[in-house]
């Protein structure tokens, strides 16, 4: 382990799934101590999420064939706590003149993070298009019931219908089914044609693979029915359509069917949380593998910002084994950048590993591809931005009446995007909408600018200038 040298500022992380973990875990064995802010109460990310202190349960019951692997990284941050600034429960919220602005959820107080060498990993959430009745309660992401069912150990419905496409739609499925809920089906966007034709590049990742077909064949033998090349029509709700979720409407080929069950879980695979580099200046550019604009960043994960660095799903979707290759390697270019000495093997190494594994998001992405017919399909009264209740009418008439034609303008026109999720749930939707409307690319369409508050924040925090840091501890 090399001595800290005294001139080498403190670097911050934000993030503390496999890519932030690993990458204080390489700091600190480089001799510096970094400040690492979390917005969950305990670190371990989304896939290794863990439960409340006082609801512990074996690893192999929460993480199943990844338990080695999550409580290798629990056990990386649990012996590094003495050696690095946490800041557990923490929200990043805005960014800014080499400060991040940060509020403390359990205690609700602000206060600004310094820095001058920043490692975002910042991760992904759900990718949603919304159906008609998604507003309804007992309608969760994938990513939501998953959360459930890690953190406290509860079912989202007794009778639950998973819908969507993506790898993490039958893990969930079988993650419920496993643990003891009634899974009524899976319904698949994609086609079973689609995932034949991608085998060969997912056999790149034969173990990776492997898992995949094994939670597919275990739900089949398991008495679960799995529907593929479906289109979702509709999720109805009990009564006056109101309340609960009674049923879920889809069509299968020619025809249309129809399932009771009291809960859903939807969700079209990942998308990255890129607000944060957004707001730190880092560059864009379009990635047509995963439809979406996202930061730029070299092999080492460097972003066009001096002095920030990119690294896991909320640069680009990779997985959590990549994340933590990259969390690393983000943290070994941090080094390098100081003038501190660090291993180029190990560099290259890891930059060889995340580079071995394009075929296989590639051959994921054509396994379960992006619904690109949805926009054609999504009927005049659905709701596509939930804080604002615009819906998809709306913003077609705002493109003919307006000539919008780039996601900002719409905004400015038609308030998407303006809510408490500032774009992070709707704007994908909403793009797509536009795109179709205007029968130009989702790339020619533009993105949502990012704007602070990334995500709902106590409205005294707003009155403060914009120029002036929240002062430390300061009470709300």
């Amino acid at each position: 382990m090399s001595a800290r040298p005294p001139e080498l500022a403190q670097p911050v992380i934000v993030g503390a799934g496999p890519a932030g973990i690993r990458a204080a875990q390489t700091l600190v064995a480089h001799g510096l101590r970094p400040v690492l802010i979390d917005e969950a109460a305990r670190a371990g990310g989304q896939i290794y999420r863990r439960p409340p202190k006082h609801f512990e349960r074996p690893a192999a019951t929460l993480y199943g064939t990844e338990a080695a692997r999550a409580t290798s990284l629990h056990s990386a941050i649990d012996g590094l706590h003495d050696r690095i600034d946490y800041l557990p429960d923490s929200l990043v919220w805005n960014a800014q003149h080499g400060m991040l602005d940060v509020l403390h959820g359990k205690t609700n107080t602000a206060h600004s993070v310094p820095y001058r060498r920043l490692i975002v990993a910042t991760g992904a959430t759900d990718r949603v298009l919304p159906v008609p009745g998604w507003t309804l309660p007992g309608v969760y992401t994938l990513g939501g019931a998953q959360v459930a069912l890690k953190f406290q150990g509860c079912a989202i419905g007794e009778r639950v219908v998973f819908m969507g496409t993506g790898p993490l739609l039958y893990l969930v499925a079988y993650q419920y089914k496993k643990a003891g809920a009634d899974v009524v089906a899976v319904l698949d966007t994609a086609r079973l044609a689609d995932q034949i034709a991608a085998a060969p590049k997912m056999l790149t990742q034969p173990a990776v693979f492997a898992k995949g077909v094994y939670y597919v064949g275990w739900l089949r033998a398991h008495g679960v029915a799995l529907h593929s090349g479906v289109r979702p029509v509709r999720i109805q709700g009990e009564g006056d359509g109101e309340t609960r979720v009674s049923s879920v409407t889809f069509q299968d080929g020619k025809r249309e069917r129809t399932l009771a069950c009291d809960a859903v879980a939807f969700g079209y695979a990942l998308r990255s949380e890129t607000q944060l580099a957004d707001l730190l200046g880092c560059r864009f550019a379009f990635a047509p593998m995963q439809r979406a604009h996202l930061p730029v960043r070299d092999a080492a994960g460097r972003s066009s910002v001096d002095g920030v660095y990119l690294a896991g799903d909320g640069a680009g979707i990779m997985g959590a084994d990549a994340a933590e290759w990259a969390g690393e390697r983000a943290a070994l270019a941090l080094l390098a950048d100081q003038g501190v000495r660090v291993d180029n093997a190990r560099a290259a190494e890891l930059e060889n590993k995340l580079a071995r594994l394009a075929p296989f998001r590639e051959g994921l992405e054509r396994a379960f591809p992006f619904p690109t017919d949805w926009a054609a399909h999504a009927p005049e009264d659905l709701v596509v931005c939930r804080c604002e209740n615009i819906t998809a009418g709306t913003l077609r008439d705002t493109v003919r009446e307006t000539g919008a034609d780039e996601m900002n303008r719409l905004k400015a026109l038609s308030r998407i995007g303006m809510g408490r999720c500032q774009g992070r749930m709707c704007a994908i939707a909403a793009t797509e909408i536009l795109a179709h409307a205007t029968g130009k690319s989702v790339e020619e369409s533009g993105r949502l600018r990012g704007q602070a508050p990334i995500k709902p924040i106590p409205m005294v925090l707003m009155r403060r200038p914009s120029h002036a840091p929240a002062h430390a501890e300061a009470n709300l």
